[in-house]
């Protein structure tokens, strides 16, 4: 008996160490720049937490480069400080005018780039985060592309900017990208059902008549006990 659970659990432990390897090697491979937004409620704000591996076993990352949507720009972009990288957001005439928010814009944060000192270059086996705090969301389904560009020391730039498609293959350098969802303060759907929770009043009065109910139970039950007890006391008497 003790062999068989020692074998079983030989079993699960080497299963768990080969799927853990097998996502590990997974995640090298697919170690591309990314981005997580913290929220995608359209109209909204959200940061956006942009993931930079060095993919160069002999190369520092020195600067990186993000491109901002012009066809549904951010009014509003601010930038969360890096240690020993500078920032700069650049705000230019957008192709055309856009509204947002019921207000016309012209010009929009189109690009921020960051540049690191020669101590916080991303080396090799490495990677850094980078947030931006930006707003107002476009509206729900739209696909936020973000394209980036990576320089390294050597000379070499790898653009990011392949857009993925359903069903295909992940491209080699794919852009980041999300999609927005419904507003965050979108109201209740509609379709639930109004029998699925009884009104309060019935709720109100169906516990009232449970705890009278176990009340009157008491209360009859408390009168046997006494009559019992009463009973035995006059027999004891006799």
């Amino acid at each position: 008996m003790k062999s068989s659970f020692r074998r079983a659990l030989t079993v699960a432990a080497t299963t768990a160490a080969t799927a853990a390897l097998i996502g590990t090697g997974a995640a090298a491979a697919n170690a591309h720049v990314s981005v997580s937004p913290d929220d995608t409620g359209a109209g909204g704000f959200s940061h956006l937490t942009f993931n930079i591996p060095n993919e160069s076993p002999t190369a520092k990352t020195t600067k990186v480069e993000v491109k901002l949507p012009t066809d549904t720009p951010f009014t509003s972009v601010s930038v969360k400080p890096v240690e020993g990288w500078s920032a700069q957001v650049v705000t230019t005439t957008l192709p055309k005018p856009v509204t947002v928010a019921g207000a016309t814009v012209t010009k929009a944060p189109t690009e921020v780039v960051w540049t690191a000192d020669a101590a916080h270059e991303i080396g090799p086996n490495e990677y850094q985060a980078f947030s931006l705090s930006v707003g107002r969301l476009p509206a729900a389904g739209t696909t936020v592309v973000l394209p980036a560009t990576q320089t390294y020391t050597d000379g070499k730039v790898v653009t990011w900017d392949q857009k993925a498609e359903a069903g295909r293959e992940e491209p080699e350098h794919p852009a980041p990208s999300f999609t927005t969802t419904a507003a965050d303060d979108a109201a209740p759907s509609p379709s639930a059902s109004p029998q699925t929770a009884a009104p309060a009043s019935q709720t109100t009065d169906a516990t009232a008549a449970w705890g009278l109910g176990l009340g009157v139970l008491g209360a009859v039950l408390g009168a046997a006990a006494l009559g019992l007890v009463l009973a035995g006391r006059r027999r004891a008497a006799k």
